[in-house]
Formats: structure tokens, sequence, C-alpha cells
């Protein structure tokens, strides 16, 4: 796929397709062409990199996501602590660890669309994070493979990750989520492959962190199929690793891309700030006009 450098930005493709840093711009003051041109090259590349941001704060965090979005609670479960409720914070010295391959949210019925991460306290080295292309994975299956998992759907369940801290720590009183208080995380399908609502490529959507399993075929089967599609998706040729610098912000479709937050920094201290903004019901191949 060919994609085009909208005149506004100042991009360095870090591949053909995926990963893009972005230089020369400040978030917290950006036009609205700008912004326009950010959103269509988000889709495009799906993760972005802006370097040098060390004047943003939590607040402009926000205001920069609501330009790009409607922006979404922290989370549908925890508790925002000394933070805005829009912010996530994800804090090494009290367990905000993301050590598995994931894509935000994906319990829920509307996962978020876009995530912006923000750097705040990076330990000495480590800390890398990795975002894999679920898009190019799909598309370098087999044409046999690609047309079977069109047809699949899986479950996605948050109470392995976040299921006791609902009930002991929140007293099963989560947060506000698409217009709703979170008191209980049931299990929601999702296809298996995601056509993306404003590209309309297809992608993998399924992901170790929050998938149990494929509905209507054998335990077996299911396990074997996403032990296929996770070491597919991982295939080091779809994936951009960032070594985050203090200033660092990232932005990325959570309707195209997985991601892995290294944990190798020891007892070091990492804090990343997390929004999220507002996406769609995902949609599957057979339910696509």
């Amino acid at each position: 796929m060919t994609v085009t450098t909208p005149p506004q930005l100042r991009l360095t493709p870090l591949g053909p397709g995926f990963g893009a840093e972005i230089d020369g711009i400040d978030l917290a003051r950006l036009t609205d062409e700008e912004v326009q041109a950010l959103r269509e090259t988000l889709v495009a590349y799906k993760v972005l990199f802006v370097r040098g941001q060390d004047g943003l704060d939590d607040a402009a965090q926000i205001e920069f996501g609501r330009r790009l979005g409607e922006v979404t609670a922290g989370h549908p479960v925890h508790d925002s602590g000394d933070v805005a409720p829009e912010v996530y914070a994800l804090d090494s010295q009290d367990g905000g660890f993301s050590d598995v391959w994931h894509t935000d949210v994906t319990f829920v019925r509307r996962p978020p669309a876009i995530s912006i991460l923000r750097a705040v306290v990076l330990p000495p080295n480590g800390g890398d994070t990795t975002w894999a292309d679920s898009q190019l994975a799909y598309e370098s299956l087999s044409p046999g493979l690609r047309a079977y998992v069109d047809t699949l759907t899986a479950v996605h369940d948050g109470n392995r990750e976040f299921g006791y801290y609902l009930a002991q720590r929140r007293q099963g009183r989560g947060n506000v989520w698409d217009g709703e208080v979170v008191t209980a995380l049931t299990p929601v399908e999702h296809p298996v492959v995601r056509v993306h609502p404003e590209s309309g490529r297809k992608g993998l959507f399924v992901n170790p962190g929050f998938t149990s399993h494929i509905a209507d075929v054998s335990e077996y089967e299911s396990r074997g199929l996403l032990d296929i599609l996770y070491a597919h998706l991982t295939k080091p040729e779809h994936l951009v690793r960032h070594r985050w610098r203090p200033g660092d912000v990232a932005l990325w479709d959570n309707r195209s891309t997985a991601h892995y937050a290294n944990r190798d920094y020891g007892d070091r201290h990492r804090v990343m700030h997390r929004i999220t903004l507002r996406g769609d019901e995902p949609v599957g191949p057979r339910e696509s006009p």
C-alpha cells in the first residue's frame, strides 16, 4: 500500500506503510489542517511517534485528544487516582505493566479507536514498546487461511486481568464507559478479522491479553488457531519498536495494531499516561457492506 505524506507534516516513515516519526510540531498548538492531516496519517501508518513534547501535561494531552476525537474515561475499571479521570496512569511501582501482547480494552462492546501515550517517568534504559501491524499480518496469511478466519468470531474477556480489581478494589463499581457505569466485565464477541471503518482494510483482531477463545469451535481448535495467528501477528517483519525518550508521545490506531511494553528495567521507575478515544463496534467481513 502506497501512503502519501500530507504536506503539513514532516514525516519519517519507519517502514513502507507502518510506523512513522513526525518532527517539528507542537501537539498543543496544531492548526485544524494539521490535526486533520495527523488523523489521516495515523490511519495510514497506524502508529506515530512525536518527540520533543516536553511541555505537554495531562490537561494538554486531553485537549489534544479532544481535537482528534471523543475522549473516553481513562479505563473502564481502574480508579484514576490523583490524575484526571480521562487519564490511565501506568506506574511500574503500582503494578502498571503491559508486558503481554494486547490491543487496548477489546473486552468491551466498543473498544477505543485511538490511544495516545505520553512518557512521564522513564528508566535510564529499557522499557521500549513494540507495535504489531494487524493489517499487514492478515494480508500476509495464506489465501485459504484468510478466507477461513474471515468467518470466525472470538470472545474477549477482561475478567482475568481486571475482574478481581473491579470486585475488590472498586466494590463492583467501575467507571462510566459508553454512557453506563461498568459493574461487570461480561465477555463480548468480536470478529476475528476486523474491517477498518475508515480505510476499509482488513486486519486480525485477536490478542493474547483479552481474547479467551474462538467461538463455535473446539477448545483444541481454538487454541491451535490462536497460536497460529499470534505467532504470525508478531513476526519481526510486522513489528516496529520504539525506544522512549523524555518528551515522547505515541499515537496508535487500536483498530489495526497490537502492542507490548518491555518489562526489562528491573526496579527502576517507569510512568506512562494514556488517554483513549471512543471507537465503533468492530465489524467483520461478513457484516461489512
